[in-house]
Order: structure tokens, then sequence, then C-alpha cells
């Protein structure tokens, strides 16, 4: 089975990633300024901007096996898009937490991500998605070459420690995230040659 994205579709597309990722957004914000995201609202938003951080990564993840699975090529367009969304919750999650929970105590900031193991894998994948981002143009591909390749297939590893932040955070019920686990494991079989290539190229880097 083949279908094929005119460019025309790739637009409209990518509209429709921007408005399904910018629309909900503005109105969790919004649901929080007038008071109507329950009683304990900076939870309720540190959930959504956190949760979906990691749905949007796990949909980035998808698309290249999908451009494979369907014979897409042009699908591939659209997933750096997805991407750079993924680490625009990530950056509101880690925002909404240093402005909202901790109310910009920086000592406590540092002392929580040191002392907190799911804040401090949490923060390894802030970074890791940061330096993504950074390097996300045409013109950084270039001029990182081969290295580039490398360095973005820590996405990963970004996902992983994400996917352990999120269990790690949760108190009680568990379900879903060994269901977002599953779903990841998932994924990474998709790519495993890839992941198993950076596993190696780590090892050999700390020997």
């Amino acid at each position: 089975m083949k279908l094929k994205l005119t460019n025309r579709r790739i637009f409209w597309l990518k509209v429709a990633i921007h408005l399904a990722a910018l629309v909900p957004l503005i109105w969790a914000f919004y649901q929080g300024f007038i008071d109507q995201l329950g009683g304990d609202p900076v939870k309720e938003l540190l959930h959504f901007t956190g949760i979906s951080a990691f749905n949007l990564l796990l949909i980035s993840l998808l698309v290249s096996p999908l451009a494979k699975r369907f014979r897409i090529a042009a699908l591939i367009r659209v997933r750096r898009l997805i991407g750079l969304y993924a680490f625009v919750y990530a950056l509101t999650h880690f925002l909404s937490y240093i402005l909202f929970e901790l109310q910009l105590a920086w000592q406590l900031v540092i002392s929580e991500i040191i002392k907190r193991p799911y804040i401090t894998v949490g923060f390894i994948a802030f970074v890791i998605l940061l330096l993504l981002t950074m390097t996300s143009t045409t013109w950084a591909q270039r001029k990182l070459g081969k290295t580039w390749q490398t360095l973005h297939n820590f996405v990963y590893i970004a996902a992983i420690l994400i996917a352990f932040h999120y269990i790690w955070s949760v108190k009680s019920d568990i379900l879903q995230p060994l269901i977002y686990w599953a779903l990841l494991l998932l994924l990474l079989f998709f790519r495993k040659q890839k992941f198993i290539q950076l596993i190696k190229k780590c090892k050999k880097t700390l020997a």
C-alpha cells in the first residue's frame, strides 16, 4: 500500500499539527488563569504539559516506522515539527514547575534536581531535548556531519528517561505509566538497530 503526500497536503498537515499542539496548551493556561483546573491547578498543569510532551515525543518516534510501512517518504517532513513541539511542552512543564511549584526558589530548584531521582532523570531528558532542538536546523546538520545523527539518536535515551520520570513520579496508580512503557518499548523495537548502535557508541566512549 502506497499513499502520496503532496506539498499541499504536507502544508495542511503542518497547519493541523500547529493547531493541535498550540490550542490545547493555550487553553490549559487560560483554564488555569480563570481558576478552572480543579482543586490543584499546578498539579493539573504539570501533568498536562508533561504527558503531552511525552505523547508528542512518542508520535515523533512513530513517524519513521509509519513512513516506511506505508511508503510515505514525505511524512518524514513533519517529524521535526512534532519533535519541536515535544520540546515546547517539555520546556513549559519545566518552567511551570519552577514558577508555580517552587516559586522561583533557585536553591530549591538545584536541590530538587540533585536529591530527587525522578526529577534528576527528567532534567537530564530535558537537557537532551534542548540539545536536539538547538541542533535541529539544516545548518547544524551540515556543520555536525556524521556526529549529528549520533546526537539525535539520543532521543531514544531521552524517551527512556522520561518514562522513568513518569513512573517514578506516580504515587499510586501505575497502570498508565506502564502502558506508556509498553508503547515506548514497541517503538524502540522498530528502531532497535539505531538504538543498539547508540548504546555501543556510548560504551566505547566511556571505556
